[in-house]
């Protein structure tokens, strides 16, 4: 690949060609396997554009292709080290997101006239949430207590840098995408195995088969499968045979008692998915606690594959206000599962988790401390720069 300087990319992107200056870039690194983790922050992102010159620098051609079908910002793509440096010359930004922490972030860190700002894209209790990463940015957005405690275990790492804001991409309403349905419907929503054994939290391969087959024994009930992008795209052969299972037990399931509804989703926004549903079983991963913010009234079942209750308890709060499912309580699931719909014994307890993860915020509340952050450090860069002039405010961002 050869490298192309910043004047000969804008001549092929009238976007790029007309951009100036940009206030905000949002950096991201990695191929279209991982876009989803950019995706849920272009609505929100968006917004800030209203008071912000705000541009997607991407480093993958097919990534950028792809972002540039579902945003009106300018998206610029330099997948080259120089590139992206004659880049950060030419528009001069003044604040940098990251939702993930790829190792090509590193390359824009280098840039010292800017500030620098961890987003992550969930609020998850993934061992993965919280690294030494962290240390790298001026700032990093978090939801609320859990996600501070988490950070708090890194040794030498200045808590000063955390910002609570919530989670912007919840107070997005996205058009409901199932069919209405007379039925009770259950979503199993499982995540991916992640890159390392300290982070695969799937149930897909120890479980999925037989959680399958619990809930479309629970009567009157209508079964969603909704797994995360990369199940549908991994390559761990125990993972990609459940999940070729799993979809084949679906299909199967509608085509005996067509009026179920039975359905597996493997694309989309799964948020669009949660207003049709009852109750849900996840793994350890953002969607639960995404759940526990949008569906507190609605139970939430956690599986967990490592058979260790207090290990669970202890890395996820959450599941101490949900019913767990491993090897020992898999054989009642579906009278278990039948039961919750019924009654929640856990919803008290989720109200008060819910305010662990995400404090009091209100819907729309999360969007607003998140615009109102950047803001501040875009005129912090400035002061810093000594760029607005004598008489600025305090440098310091609240917590």
């Amino acid at each position: 690949m050869t490298t192309r300087s910043y004047d000969a990319l804008v001549q092929t992107v009238p976007e790029q060609r007309a951009q100036q200056s940009l206030d905000v870039v949002v950096h991201f690194a990695d191929d279209p396997t991982r876009v989803y983790q950019l995706t849920q922050w272009l609505p929100v992102v968006e917004q800030l554009a209203g008071a912000h010159a705000v541009g997607i620098v991407t480093r993958n051609a097919a990534t950028a292709e792809i972002v540039r079908g579902r945003t009106h910002l300018p998206v610029l793509d330099v997948p080259e080290f120089p590139a992206l440096v004659e880049l950060y010359d030419r528009v001069d930004p003044k604040v940098a997101l990251y939702c993930n922490n790829s190792m090509l972030n590193f390359q824009s860190l280098i840039r010292g006239r800017m500030l620098h700002v961890h987003i992550n894209h969930g609020e998850s209790d993934k061992q993965s949430m919280v690294s030494n990463n962290a240390k790298a940015y001026d700032r990093v957005f978090v939801a609320g207590d859990a996600a501070v405690e988490r950070h708090a275990a890194l040794l030498e790492f200045d808590g000063s840098k955390l910002v609570r804001i919530g989670r912007p991409q919840l107070d997005l309403r996205p058009e409901p995408v199932l069919e209405p349905s007379e039925r009770r419907t259950v979503l199993y929503a499982p995540t991916w195995e992640g890159d390392a054994e300290y982070n695969d939290y799937t149930s897909v391969d120890v479980f999925g088969r037989e959680i399958v087959e619990a809930l479309l024994a629970v009567p009157g009930v209508r079964l969603v499968y909704k797994p995360h992008p990369k199940v549908s795209t991994s390559t761990t052969p125990a993972i990609r045979d459940a999940h070729r299972w799993i979809l084949d037990r679906v299909a199967r399931a509608r085509a005996d008692d067509p009026a179920g509804g039975h359905v597996a989703i493997s694309e989309g926004d799964i948020l669009a998915v949660f207003a049709g549903c009852d109750a849900m079983v996840t793994d350890v991963s953002s969607v639960g606690l995404d759940w526990l913010y949008l569906q507190t009234d609605k139970p939430m079942l956690i599986t967990d594959r490592h058979h260790d209750p207090e290990r669970l308890r202890a890395d996820a709060p959450v599941s101490r206000c949900a019913d767990v499912v491993d090897a020992t309580t898999l054989p009642g699931l579906t009278e278990l599962v039948a039961a919750r719909l019924e009654r929640d014994e856990y919803l008290l307890a989720c109200t008060a988790m819910r305010q662990h993860y995400f404090g009091d915020l209100g819907v729309g509340e999360s969007t607003t401390r998140f615009l109102g952050a950047v803001d501040e450090l875009v005129a912090l860069r400035d002061r810093l720069l000594g760029e607005d002039g004598p008489g600025g405010e305090s440098d310091a961002v609240t917590a």
